[in-house]
């Protein structure tokens, strides 16, 4: 049998059965563990931020750092979930046979898809790299390449126009918050820093 170039972006059609092909239980689990561990790194991200935080003095209550901290306190709920989900699903291989299926339309057997480590890297990494280039490289930029790299990871075939469509849309969210609402986002080399 054989498997798309693509897995991840085709693999979400409606009306297909699909079952998730995984290793033993101990690389079924590490593979159940992973987007926990990078929901709680972003938490842990969010609240270095929000401890180095310069606030002034006389700043009332919520604060600049109250918001963080709820959306910082979620993540850390939210990856908690997955970790208990993420066993439980564990358990539930190992104590049966039987391999979970999405989308039971007719009685066609489940076709087997892989999670394409390929494309996974093409969205999850550029995330880690817009968050430590974006004062360098201001909004418009990193976030126009955050979106090629996201687009190129769920396949998209066509490069420039990605990039084209990245830049317009970081461009107008620039726009928007800084021009129109008055919240400055960094313009890095742009702006000469």
């Amino acid at each position: 049998m054989t498997f798309p170039a693509n897995p991840t972006a085709t693999s979400a059609v409606v009306g297909d059965r699909l079952r998730l092909v995984s290793g033993p239980g101990a690389a079924a689990l590490l593979k159940g563990l992973t987007m926990p561990a990078v929901v709680a790194a972003f938490a842990t991200y969010l609240v270095v931020g929000i401890i180095t935080m310069k606030v002034p003095a006389g700043t009332v209550f919520p604060g600049p750092q109250f918001f963080p901290a709820i959306i910082a306190a979620g993540l850390y709920v939210f990856a908690a979930a997955l970790v208990v989900s993420a066993v439980k699903e564990m358990r539930e291989r190992t104590s049966t046979p039987t391999t979970a299926t999405i989308a039971t339309d007719g009685d066609a057997s489940p076709r087997p898809v892989r999670v394409d480590v390929r494309s996974l890297a093409w969205v999850v990494l550029p995330f880690f790299a817009f968050a430590f280039l974006l004062d360098i490289l201001g909004w418009i930029i990193a976030a126009g390449l955050l979106f090629w790299c996201v687009a190129r990871g769920f396949g998209s075939r066509k490069p420039l126009v990605s990039l084209l469509v990245g830049l317009t849309v970081s461009s107008l969210a620039y726009i928007g918050f800084d021009m129109l609402l008055g919240m400055p986002l960094p313009s890095g080399i742009l702006g000469g820093f």
